[in-house]
């Protein structure tokens, strides 16, 4: 009894894992945005902008900054000879001469040798604010907000390619296991009218020659069904490498039903500053402006204020003192040049301004095509699912006529083709709205 349990046991665990996992359309766009390489290489440009805006708020505070050196030299830095005499007026001699032993006069004529500062050590802590710098540190605070808000951008620029990539291999997929379906029920429906072929023949009231054109209908079905694994395999494995899936044994599911195209219709004008392109072309200008700005702060004169606490034993004792301070620098000849640099801010803020405008009407113009694009796939789908239903029809009667006499095989099976046909149509229309939908929401920033 314990054997049978463990041996059931073991038979449940291998049925639970040997079932392929289903997806989602949205878990395969999830699984893509987590694990694709370019989604994390955008994501590292976001916090590298981060950290590059907290970079430039530290320019607002003061900048504190220590020096220290010790020295010992082989000798005195500071040398110089004395000459006691020299200095000695003639009225002052005779005055000494009167008060001071001889040996000490004879002392004062001979020269004094002095060394100083062969060792010692220098310390210093400054701290400097400052207080007008043409506001290049406002300005760059803010360009360095534009450069965190131009990373998302292009971080949701990614993410909607990634997700168009994803989609249009999920439907591709799609797109392919219909087409198997549609093989199978092909088949099967061959061999339902071999079945009524061979009777026939047997009969003696169809030629063999009908039976074999059924066969041969079946052959290609057969390799039509060879071609379709292929790719359904490949198709599998660049969606799992693209998204990262570990197994490429799992199973697709979606909705079978397509949403009206007018669901998802937009002003076109309103939807036009939403989108990510619009809003990264609207950076680019604020950048422009901002580096005109700080072209020009770059040759404004610069004032800051300081305080500082010093100490040196160069004279062989110790001494210490603090200050206070303030500096002024006023660019003069970098006026010249500084000039064209500013003239050439503003010839490129003036570019990205009209780059801005031209670029509208171009995503507009995407815009409309996008839209243009989902219409005609959408009426496109319309008209294969009205062939489906003529084709099956066309099929159910040549296939009565076939059984009364009054049809030939070769009507038959063109007519089974035309209806595999219009079935293979609807699989493409189906996949290609899906894709032009997500094409349009993406031009539209939904």
């Amino acid at each position: 009894m314990k054997r049978f349990c463990i041996s059931l046991s073991f038979i449940i665990c291998h049925l639970s894992f040997s079932v392929a996992q289903t997806y989602t359309l949205q878990q395969i766009k999830d699984s893509a945005l987590h694990n694709n390489f370019a989604i994390r290489s955008a994501r590292y440009g976001v916090e590298a902008a981060q950290q590059q805006r907290k970079e430039a708020f530290t320019k607002y505070f003061p900048s504190v900054s220590g020096t220290g050196l010790w020295f010992n030299a082989n000798k005195g830095m500071a040398q110089t000879t004395i000459n006691p005499s020299a200095s000695i007026s003639p009225e002052l001699g005779a005055a000494l001469a009167q008060s001071l032993p001889q040996e000490a006069l004879a002392a004062l004529a001979n020269p004094i040798s002095i060394s100083m500062m062969k060792n010692g050590a220098i310390g210093s802590l400054m701290a400097v604010q400052p207080v007008f710098a043409g506001g290049q540190i406002i300005n760059g605070n803010k360009l360095a907000k534009v450069g965190e808000e131009v990373s998302r951008l292009q971080l949701q620029l990614s993410e909607n390619e990634v997700e168009k990539t994803a989609e249009q291999y999920f439907w591709q997929l799609a797109s392919l296991q219909e087409k198997m379906n549609t093989v199978n029920a092909v088949d099967t429906l061959l061999r339902d009218i071999y079945k009524d072929v061979d009777v026939a023949v047997r009969a003696g009231v169809a030629m063999r020659n009908d039976l074999l054109q059924v066969q041969l209908r079946q052959n290609d079905i057969q390799s039509q069904r060879l071609k379709l694994q292929n790719g359904i395999s490949i198709v599998r494995l660049l969606l799992s490498q693209y998204c990262g899936l570990r197994d490429t044994s799992f199973v697709i599911t979606y909705q079978s039903d397509a949403p009206s195209a007018l669901l998802s219709r937009q002003d076109h004008h309103q939807a036009l500053f939403g989108t990510a392109e619009y809003q990264l072309l609207d950076k680019q200008v604020e950048a422009a402006n901002l580096q005109k700005k700080l072209a020009v702060g770059q040759n404004l004169p610069t004032v800051a204020v300081g305080a500082g606490y010093n100490y040196h034993n160069l004279l062989e004792n110790n001494h210490s003192f603090g200050m206070m301070f303030a500096t002024v620098n006023v660019p003069i000849s970098d006026w010249w040049g500084g000039s064209y640099t500013i003239k050439r801010k503003k010839i490129e803020h003036q570019k990205a301004v009209e780059q801005l405008e031209d670029n509208a009407q171009l995503l507009k113009i995407r815009m409309q095509h996008a839209w243009n694009g989902v219409e005609e796939s959408y009426q496109q789908l319309q008209l294969a699912q009205r062939s489906i239903e003529q084709a099956s029809e066309n099929l159910r009667l040549n296939r009565n006529y076939y059984r009364a006499g009054t049809s030939k095989m070769s009507d038959l099976l063109e007519a089974q083709l035309l209806y595999q046909q219009a079935l293979d149509k609807h699989t493409d229309a189906f996949a290609d709205y899906q894709n032009k939908l997500l094409e349009y929401k993406q031009a539209t920033g939904q």
